[in-house]
């Protein structure tokens, strides 16, 4: 499935990274929506599962989506395993005094992925499925202005939620530069706004994504 050449693994890797920060994104400023109100918020939610209904079906253009996003996490999950292999085989060894990495940042970028795949399985099975974090009847179908309210009202969920968006914005921070640097946006020129666009991103998408869980907590929204 994946190349035989490193090269070839990073590009992947940086390919899935574009579409799946691109989603993060959108579907960042899809969550700010929650502020218009519930009739706003339901709307556009309804919206999402009616686009491209014609052709597609209900839901269908919002199954392609998830589809498509599911094989762009397992292969840059599985590019990044093969790289780190690839990694450690050409240096089984390690170094007396090894180069520190960049930043934080890059450190932890291995232990973040893992954290946001776990956070990625229980944010499906919370939001969409409404199998876990609600009592019996409290989830409801179409009403997600409600089931976010209800979900964020219980504080571990929000605690959680929380910490799996600043490990999003570590990835972030260190990925996107990264990403691009792979897709061939380099030169001295722009050295300087790839450092910045990183963070800048991770901090955007994060505080929009705390924002939530935090304005429900303290009575904003609800």
């Amino acid at each position: 499935m994946l190349p035989k050449s490193t090269v070839g693994k990073k590009i992947v890797m940086a390919v899935t990274g574009l579409i799946l920060v691109g989603f993060v994104i959108v579907h960042m400023a899809g969550n700010m929506k929650i502020y218009a109100g519930r009739e706003s918020f339901n709307a556009y939610a309804l919206a999402l599962r009616e686009f491209g209904a014609d052709f597609l079906g209900y839901s269908g253009a919002l199954w392609i989506a998830r589809v498509v996003l599911l094989v762009a996490v397992v292969l840059h999950i599985a590019s990044a395993y093969q790289l780190t292999r690839h990694s450690r085989a050409a240096r089984p060894v390690r170094y007396v005094q090894a180069k520190a990495p960049d930043n934080y940042a890059a450190r932890t970028m291995r232990w973040g992925g893992v954290i946001l795949l776990l956070f990625i399985i229980y944010h499906l099975l919370h939001f969409t499925f409404g199998a876990v974090g609600y009592a019996p009847g409290q989830f409801v179908p179409m009403d997600v202005y409600s089931n976010v309210v209800t979900g964020f009202r219980v504080w571990y969920v929000s605690l959680f939620y929380i910490l799996a968006m600043v490990a999003l914005g570590f990835h972030l921070s260190h990925g996107v530069s990264s990403m691009l640097r792979t897709l061939g946006v380099e030169a001295r020129r722009t050295e300087r706004a790839l450092n910045a666009l990183g963070p800048i991103v991770a901090a955007i998408v994060v505080a929009g994504n705390i924002s939530v869980p935090l304005a429900v907590m303290t009575g904003l929204i609800g």
